[in-house]
């Protein structure tokens, strides 16, 4: 024995019961009842209606396995050690204080500056160019030729 299912109400339709409507496209609508057919013809939304399968899906009537629910896995967060440094020294680092990771970082900061200006003092500064030669424009170091002067004015 095939059961439909209404397509207003979402309830079985056994066989020898209900209305079967065509629409102008060939799809069809199987009813329960002329109060489902009405309803659709009106164009109410199923969802609204408390009576319907769609409403009580909805808003979870008449679930009686509530066991069934799904529990979430906590995550266990693992301190692992990271490539150049050991567990220990990231540890000893988090329980230091701001104020002493503060003085490491001027500490630091000052240091990279010294060395930057020891090496700036080092390095001779760049001289100007030792033989004065005259400013040449690409074309001229190239080996074009220098532009005719106009001799008619």
């Amino acid at each position: 024995m095939k059961t439909e299912l209404c397509h207003f109400s979402g309830f079985k339709i056994y066989p020898g019961h209900g209305k079967l409507f065509v629409r102008g496209d060939s799809k069809t609508f199987r009813f329960i009842s002329s109060k489902c057919e009405s309803y659709f013809h009106q164009r109410l939304n199923p969802r609204k209606l408390l009576w319907t399968v769609v409403y009580r899906r909805m808003h979870r009537k008449g679930i009686t396995e509530e066991a069934a629910k799904k529990r979430t896995r906590r995550t266990v967060k693992a301190q692992r050690a990271v490539v150049g440094a050991s567990l220990e020294v990231i540890r000893a680092k988090r329980n230091q204080s701001s104020e002493v990771r503060a003085a490491a970082r001027q500490e630091a900061i000052k240091a990279a500056k010294d060395k930057k200006a020891e090496a700036a003092a080092k390095k001779p500064k760049a001289e100007k160019s030792k033989t004065a030669q005259p400013k040449a424009s690409k074309q001229q170091l190239k080996g074009a030729a220098p532009k005719v002067k106009a001799t008619s004015r």
